[in-house]
């Protein structure tokens, strides 16, 4: 945790270099380039500012850096700058390209190099014609509230006239995919400064934002309660995982599956309240409130991948409901099928993110507007079997600690959970309090869950008859551990 006097530093050097601080990351600035989209890469790690080396330094660790700056892509990564001071703090940097934070990649280890400051590496990143865009305050890098940079300065843009079509060229510009829902109201809380865009029409075919029609920079009658935002899709998902695109909250939009690598849409043949009684449970929001057909929330594109959906409604997973088969399908968009799932105010839902499999992930809970990750300080198998209990499963098959799911960003919103087992929901298991923690996302809880008819259990005889091997006292694996079977019954 920073202290008054870091962060007073950090913001005297940020004045003379171009920056950026994200709460529970570490800042990164460039130094010593012609403008503020070119220098040498230094990040702020154990209260002083260092440099990277450029051993294995790429187009890939740049465009994270860029990313992480506000300033979308790199264009240039064999750059330097001059020669730092003070420490190194990565070598062998190897990032994938969509990591949020320099951090987060592939790295020898902290303060471990084998260089000198004539190593030191360095970005050129790609200027926008227009304003450079960023989301802030989201769950993930995919959502968020748009801020856009003007004259030296990062403000937010007011959610008059804001649609799905503003909101498309927001994604399009940071390089996502289509737009999810476009947010109003302040839907991932108030920003602070300068408004500085309004009343923004676009057709929605746009490269950038700055391309679309608006009052004039400065020019608003808002207040930062309406300030607007995105949540963009990603480009690739999970087999069975579903999303809700084109709805005015996360909570509703039209239903969409991903199968074989690609996104598509399901029909509204015979898609009743028990199959949108699915799709809620598998998102983490409870019951449904309505079924939206005839392409209520716009028709979607590319391939339709479920039709004559019938699920009983106990189902955990859309894809695992007799349909007609992948692919197979007599529809058109027209009849793309949506949902609209219940959220009742002050009652947190919760859900599993970035997981191989639906049902696994980093355990994720909604609250007060915002979706946070709860400590692992605590977690066990009582609190894992509450979660996916919770989520319609059986039971937990495993409880997942040290960001095993990977870090999550934004809020930490549960630590020291002490679940009876008893529970029907994390929320009402005893806890420090909401926001309440000493953790950082490090210590992001996940779960892995299963019903009973996917349990595969090992199971040995013990002390067994030497000569058949054919009696013996019954042991079973669980958690990695062997144990025994009670003989009640």
């Amino acid at each position: 945790m920073w202290t008054i006097l870091q962060t007073c530093i950090w913001i005297l050097l940020c004045a003379i270099s171009t920056c950026v601080y994200t709460q529970d990351t570490s800042p990164v600035r460039l130094v010593n380039g012609p403008d503020e989209l070119s220098g040498r890469v230094e990040i702020f790690i154990n209260n002083t500012w260092s440099t990277v080396c450029d051993d294995e330094w790429d187009i890939n660790d740049a465009h994270v850096v860029c990313r992480q700056l506000g300033h979308g892509t790199a264009k240039q990564a064999d750059a330097h700058f001059g020669q730092g001071s003070g420490p190194i703090a990565f070598d062998d940097v190897d990032c994938v390209g969509d990591e949020s934070f320099l951090e987060s990649c592939s790295h020898a280890g902290l303060f471990n190099h084998d260089c000198v400051h004539d190593e030191d590496a360095g970005v050129v990143c790609n200027s926008n014609a227009y304003a450079s865009v960023r989301l802030v305050e989201g769950q993930s890098r995919y959502e968020g509230r748009v801020e856009v940079y003007y004259q030296g300065q990062w403000g937010s843009i007011c959610d008059d006239d804001w649609g799905m079509e503003e909101a498309e060229v927001v994604c399009r510009q940071l390089g996502f995919g289509p737009a999810l829902s476009a947010t109003t109201d302040a839907y991932f809380g108030p920003g602070t400064g300068d408004i500085l865009l309004d009343d923004v029409g676009c057709a929605g075919d746009e490269d950038e934002l700055g391309a679309c029609y608006h009052v004039g920079w400065g020019v608003t009658d808002c207040g930062h309660s309406e300030d607007a935002g995105v949540i963009c899709n990603r480009t690739s998902g999970n087999e069975g995982e579903i999303r809700l695109v084109g709805g005015s909250s996360p909570f509703e939009g039209r239903i969409e599956i991903y199968h074989d690598g690609e996104w598509g849409t399901v029909c509204d043949d015979q898609f009743d309240i028990d199959d949108a009684t699915v799709v809620c449970t598998q998102l983490g929001f409870g019951s449904v409130s309505s079924v939206k057909t005839g392409g209520h929330f716009g028709n979607g594109n590319g391939v339709i991948l479920l039709d004559e959906i019938a699920c009983v409604g106990t189902e955990t997973n859309l894809s695992s409901c007799p349909n007609a088969g992948w692919g197979n399908h007599d529809c058109s968009h027209s009849e793309d099928v949506g949902v609209v799932c219940n959220v009742t105010p002050g009652v947190a839902t919760i859900r599993l993110v970035d997981g191989e499999h639906p049902s696994e992930g980093r355990v994720e809970i909604f609250h007060d507007g915002h979706w946070g990750t709860i400590c692992d300080d605590s977690w066990d198998m009582v609190d894992a079997n509450v979660a996916c209990q919770q989520l319609g499963y059986h039971r937990a098959v495993a409880a997942k600690s040290a960001a095993y799911f990977g870090q999550g960003t934004g809020n930490i919103l549960l630590d020291d959970i002490e679940c009876t087992g008893d529970e029907t929901s994390i929320q009402t298991c005893q806890s420090k309090g909401w926001g309440v923690h000493d953790c950082g996302h490090s210590e992001d809880a996940g779960v892995v869950c299963g019903n009973y008819s996917d349990l595969e259990i090992e199971v040995r005889l013990v002390d067994k008859d030497t000569i058949g091997n054919i009696m013996g006292r019954v042991e079973v694996l669980y958690d990695g551990v062997w144990g025994t079977v009670c003989d009640d019954r």
